[in-house]
């Protein structure tokens, strides 16, 4: 007979305990598993072209102009409708990517290593905000920041991360949780320790001092520039837990812009997906949520490794972003508590005697209490070419963590 608590202390321990190291640079098809010249890696469950949403659909179009494979929306529709493109999850190939989470084989990707089990994880670079490829915009002025940022940045930035010797993101996420992160839609003071320990390596890797000042704006003035590495970092950590017979811990959650799906540990790599919702939130003037395409990206990996949302309480500025008021980030965490199996030991919240995140969505609790995780996110528009118009809070729906229990009783006897 299993024993599911000491599996899921098991799986829990593995993620808490993954140190996650940002090692290098490299491109996706050199270095992600399984990638090849004829694959687009997208964010969330499996889906096909035919049932994208429009950003995603914005996405893979301008993914395959920036290869040079397609030289309009037309052509680029065209490959993929043909089969000649295949379109497969950032998550099969240990990788994550956010909103859209479109990576071509060209595309340069952080490299992130488990130093405790040895795994890794990938991740796209993050354009910024305004009008970007992640969204579904793909006009020549998103080409031509890709290109910049290949080109240009890419190499440089290869090289300060490996003449800095990695960088332990878990190290720097625990720091910027107590300066008011989240981790997953406010990452200012990550983002700011970022460019700190990167910034002398940039200034010694450019080619002149004007190349130099360019990357380091761009980071700099990118609050989101963490992200990307972060969310590697989490799929790291919640990698580590996968796999665990007997454990009813949740290690993915991931939506690509109409469905939203889990994956469990003590189930394989099996996806439970039903319909991603509207996230509800604050919307930039002019727009409203009919406006807005369902929830899409995988960066709810950072809500499954035990922050982004869970960790509300750490950073009470969010709520002018995503809506509410500090009381309420603070009642998110806590509602949390209910469904998670344990708190972090080397996340901790201030604002609640340090108090560690809590950590470990079991979905045995999520159907027991009926309670289904707050995750924090961007919210797109529903066509492509837009970009993001909110932010705003979303729940999964139930049925996913449901339907996981039934085949977990069904897989193990019960």
């Amino acid at each position: 007979m299993i024993n599911i608590e000491q599996a899921n202390r098991e799986a829990t321990d593995r993620m808490i305990e993954a140190r996650p190291v940002l090692v290098g640079l490299g491109r996706a098809l050199d270095v992600i598993p399984g990638m090849r010249e004829d694959l687009l890696l997208h964010a969330g469950p499996p889906i096909t072209w035919e049932r994208a949403s429009g950003p995603l659909k914005g996405a893979i179009i301008g993914a395959l102009i920036f290869e040079g494979k397609a030289r309009d929306a037309a052509e680029a529709e065209r490959l993929v409708t043909s089969g000649q493109i295949r379109l497969e999850p950032c998550h099969h190939h240990q990788a994550v990517g956010p909103m859209a989470g479109v990576t071509s084989p060209s595309m340069a990707v952080y490299i992130i290593e488990n130093k405790t089990h040895g795994n890794r994880a990938f991740s796209n670079l993050n354009e910024g905000y305004g009008k970007v490829l992640r969204y579904g915009a793909y006009d020549e002025s998103v080409q031509a920041r890709l290109r910049w940022m290949h080109e240009v940045m890419a190499p440089i930035l290869r090289d300060a991360i490996e003449a800095s010797g990695g960088i332990d993101i878990r190290a720097l996420l625990a720091e910027a949780l107590h300066m008011g992160d989240e981790g997953h839609n406010r990452n200012k003071a990550g983002s700011v320790l970022f460019l700190k320990a990167l910034a002398p390596y940039i200034a010694k890797a450019a080619p002149s001092s004007e190349v130099a000042s360019d990357i380091l704006k761009a980071i700099g003035d990118n609050a989101l520039s963490v992200l990307n590495p972060v969310m590697a970092a989490c799929k790291a950590m919640a990698d580590a837990a996968h796999g665990i017979q007997g454990s009813t811990i949740v290690t993915t959650m991931a939506r690509n812009g109409t469905d939203f799906g889990i994956r469990v540990s003590g189930l394989g790599d099996r996806w439970f997906t039903g319909p991603s919702q509207v996230p509800r939130g604050l919307y930039f003037p002019g727009f409203s949520a009919e406006d807005a395409n369902p929830d899409i990206g995988d960066s709810t990996i950072t809500e499954t490794a035990g922050i982004g949302g869970f960790a509300m309480a750490t950073a009470p500025a969010i709520v002018t972003f995503v809506s509410g008021t500090p009381k309420d980030a603070i009642n998110t965490t806590l509602e949390m508590y209910e469904i998670t199996f344990t708190e972090h030991r080397y996340f901790t919240i201030p604002a609640l005697d340090f108090r560690g995140t809590p950590t470990g969505i079991d979905i045995r609790k999520v159907v027991e209490t009926g309670i289904t995780p707050r995750i924090n996110t961007g919210i797109a528009h529903k066509e492509a070419g837009i970009g993001q118009i909110g932010a705003g809070l979303v729940r999964p729906p139930m049925s996913i963590f449901e339907e996981a229990l039934v085949a977990f009783a069904e897989e193990y006897g019960f």
